[in-house]
């Protein structure tokens, strides 16, 4: 009986210590944020998340105080939102030098997330998929997105005029960090 009570025993702490084990070799799953603050003379604000989940990126956005109707979202080159007007932000982030455009389609800027949908209320939810390829979570990769900005624009983004997609003036920046 004591002989099969140690090996029982024994069991049971090398199979905690294989979970243990199987645990510690899984990488935590890659989580940033941004909380976006509004620029001189507007109300936007909100939170944003990003989180890797296999070869996607989840974006979950909830934005306040906007004007209702659609409003480009854009990640920026430079984690810069110091400037009234956030400028000191630069263009859309695009490490691939490609031309501006739709998400949707292969030829766009890693920067370009498309436009947010403000209800009567100014207040705009928006949750997406965005392939790995185009931006990373990964501190120092060349096409990471942690320490650049997020903006919020005043206008519709049309995906076509280059490079900004003519969505007008930044109303909300925050700089993007890990979690």
């Amino acid at each position: 009986m004591r002989i099969l009570s140690s090996v029982l025993l024994g069991s049971v702490i090398l199979s905690g210590c294989a979970g243990t084990a199987n645990q510690a070799s899984q990488a935590p799953t890659p989580i940033a944020v941004t909380q976006l603050k509004p620029t001189e003379g507007n109300q936007a604000n909100g939170a944003v998340s990003f989180m890797q989940k296999g070869d996607k990126i989840l974006v979950d956005a909830r934005i306040d105080g906007l004007t209702p109707g659609l409003h480009g979202f854009h990640v920026h080159e430079k984690g810069d939102c110091s400037a009234p007007d956030a400028m000191s932000a630069g263009g859309h982030f695009n490490p691939s030098t490609k031309s501006h455009g739709d998400p949707a389609h292969a030829d766009h800027h890693a920067g370009d997330l498309g436009n947010l949908n403000a209800n009567a209320a100014g207040n705009a939810v928006l949750q997406l998929a965005v392939a790995a390829s185009d931006f990373s979570l990964s501190r120092g990769a060349p096409n990471s997105i942690v320490g650049k900005a997020l903006i919020v624009h005043a206008d519709p983004d049309d995906y076509k005029t280059q490079p900004t997609g003519n969505a007008g003036k930044r109303v909300a920046c925050g700089v993007i960090s890990l979690q």
